[in-house]
């Protein structure tokens, strides 16, 4: 609802609209239900990761980096030079920076120590032939 509204106002603004969702899913292999992943989108050639959840069993063995090349993958094919994220400092930071993650800005919560990261990353474009 909220969404269909401002992709309206895009669509008069800009003459087009092009904001699509972005998952990936990562499935028990015994019964199929979804364990954990990336919930996302893309929008005017920008990358927005939102949610990223892997349980603490798939964590430790390159399956977090595989699902965020991925994402990044499917951002690129969508035409997507950048992405952005926030995560909390207790969480993932140290992770993404490690795959190429960038830092640009933090803001303090109300508890001690914790803060939101708010980080980006430059998406090379694949080249054309």
């Amino acid at each position: 609802m909220i969404g269909d509204g401002l992709d309206a106002y895009n669509q008069q603004a800009l003459g087009y609209t092009d904001r699509r969702p972005l998952s990936v899913v990562v499935r028990d292999p015994d019964t199929g239900d979804a364990i954990g992943g990336i919930t996302g989108r893309t929008s005017l050639g920008l990358a927005f990761l939102d949610l990223f959840y892997l349980p603490d069993s798939q964590r430790g063995a390159g399956l977090g980096t595989k699902i965020l090349q991925a994402f990044e993958d499917e951002a690129r094919r969508r035409g997507c030079s950048s992405a952005v994220l926030y995560t909390i400092s207790f969480q993932a930071p140290g992770f993404y920076e490690k795959n190429g993650w960038v830092r640009f800005g933090e803001i303090s919560s109300e508890r001690e120590g914790v803060s939101r990261v708010f980080m980006t990353k430059k998406l090379d474009l694949p080249q054309r032939a």
